[in-house]
Parts: structure tokens; C-alpha cells; sequence
């Protein structure tokens, strides 16, 4: 063997070294990256820790104080297919995206709109539903209110929840208006019964609700939401490994018809109200 023999030799054998160690290395990291996914971590604990916030149908409370709604059956659905317990721990609103971020739970399942702003934060599943923005007014307050122009106006008082995409479409849509923001929905609803807001801008069908329950006092103003938002699933960031799996859960479940049962039984049915306080 020459000496240009050799070294063409080397050169291949050098090769093939780089090759099964970038192999090796690839593979390390892609078990290391498996370890360290939010639902190899579930699958360890056996718990899926859920966070959302109460809002009516999406999570509320029955009469024996159990959590109650269309966020909550797509949590349990999930938790099951995933062959492990569901946990829910109610957050706050204005704080839910810091309170993921930080670990205390693994998921937001509420309701929560895909806005390019929070994915700047968060990484959003396929959306497994759509909503929009709706209003409920008040009857002598807004009384001729008919359009989004007869709201924005600067005399115009608008009740919302903080840091929803309420609060967001009241902004773009409704300048002029002045915001007043809480942090319970029912507690914006409570300021429009009382006659100190003009109305509430919500998703729907909630605004609904509201006016079939107090009809004295509230009504719808617009036929139809003026917004529609798709809805998903929010992680932390850089997880592929768990949004892959919930991307997958969402297609099967939406392809078998049961998200859209469960829908149709909170948002188009009062078949569930006797069930709550």
C-alpha cells in the first residue's frame, strides 16, 4: 500500500468514526430531549396537571362543588387517553401564562385564543375549538344599541375580564370606550346587572347566558359574535415531543365527533344548568 493509498484510507476510516459518533451523539440528545418532554414527565408522575380559571361553560363549579364544563371534559378526556389522573389548579386569569412558565402546571386548557402575542411566550396546540367576542347590555344603559359604533364611544363604559382576549378585542374594536377590567368574569357581569357598565364584551356564548337570565335587565345587541378566535392547548416553549402528542389527541378526538357532542351539549343545550349553583 502507497503512501496516497493510506491516506485515502484514513480520510474514510476518519469518516466513518464522525459519522457513528454524530450518530451516537444524535441519538443521545434525542433521548435526553424525550426525558426532559412535559409528557414523559406526565407519564412518570401519572398526573396531568391542568391550568385553568372559571368561566361559564367552559369551567365552573356544580352544587357539590366539582368542576363542571367543556374545558373540564376535554381535560378528563385527555387525562384518560393519556392513562393518567387529571389535577386541575385554578389560576387567575392575568396570571396564567407566568403560572405555566414557572412549572405549576402542565398545560393551559381554558379557553385561551391563539394570539401571535402569546406565542411569543407559549407554544399553541392545533385549535381544538373557535370562539368570538359577544356583548350583553344593558337595557336602559345602552338602550338603542344596535352596533359596534354605538358602543364606542367615549362615554361608553365596557366591563371585561383581564387579560382575555376580551380585553383585547374591546382595544381594536371599541377605542373609544372606556375599559373597566376584573379579574372574575362574574364579576364584570355583577358591575353591568348593577346598571355601572354600559355592557360586557365576552366570549360566547357566555353574554348569552347572562341576558336569557336576567332579561329585565340585559340584552343582546348584535346577532352574531363580532370576532371569531381559534382556541389551543398552551405549553412551555422548545417541547415538540409533548405539543406532537397533543396536536395527534386533538385530530383523533375532533375526527370521532366528540368535541364538537361536547360543545353542542355546554354551548347549544341548557341541558347541565340544574346541575350547577
Amino acid at each position: 500500500m502507497n503512501k496516497k493509498q493510506l491516506t485515502g484510507l484514513i480520510c474514510v476510516f476518519t469518516g466513518l468514526v464522525f459519522l457513528i459518533c454524530g450518530a451516537a451523539s444524535a441519538e443521545r440528545i434525542s433521548h435526553q430531549l424525550t426525558r426532559e418532554s412535559t409528557i414523559e414527565q406526565v407519564l412518570r408522575r401519572g398526573t396531568l396537571r391542568i391550568g385553568m380559571s372559571t368561566f361559564v361553560p367552559w369551567a365552573m363549579k356544580d352544587k357539590k362543588g366539582e368542576l363542571i364544563g367543556f374545558e373540564i371534559d376535554v381535560a378528563r378526556r385527555l387525562a384518560k387517553d393519556t392513562g393518567v389522573k387529571a389535577e386541575f389548579v385554578p389560576t387567575k386569569w392575568a396570571g396564567i401564562i407566568p403560572a405555566l412558565l414557572t412549572g405549576k402546571f402542565d398545560v393551559i386548557i381554558g379557553g385561551m385564543g391563539i394570539r401571535p402575542k402569546r406565542n411569543l411566550k407559549v407554544n399553541f396546540s392545533e385549535p381544538y375549538d373557535y370562539t368570538g367576542m359577544s356583548i350583553a347590555a344593558h337595557r336602559k344603559l345602552a338602550d338603542g344599541f344596535n352596533s359596534l359604533a354605538d358602543f364606542d364611544k367615549e362615554d361608553v363604559t365596557i366591563a371585561v375580564r383581564l387579560g382575555t382576549t376580551a380585553e383585547t378585542s374591546v382595544k381594536k374594536y371599541l377605542p373609544r370606550a372606556t375599559i373597566r377590567a376584573f379579574d372574575d368574569e362574574s364579576q364584570a357581569y355583577q358591575e353591568l346587572i348593577n346598571g355601572n357598565a354600559h355592557a360586557v364584551v365576552g366570549s360566547a356564548p357566555t353574554p348569552a347566558f347572562y341576558s336569557i337570565k336576567y332579561p329585565e335587565k340585559l340584552f343582546l345587541p348584535l346577532d352574531e359574535p363580532f370576532t371569531r378566535e381559534p382556541i389551543g392547548f398552551a405549553i412551555r416553549k422548545g417541547d415538540i415531543d409533548t405539543l406532537n402528542y397533543f396536536n395527534s389527541w386533538i385530530r383523533v378526538t375532533e375526527s370521532e365527533g366528540w368535541l364538537k357532542e361536547r360543545k353542542h351539549y355546554w354551548f347549544q343545550t341548557k341541558d347541565w344548568e340544574d346541575r350547577v349553583k
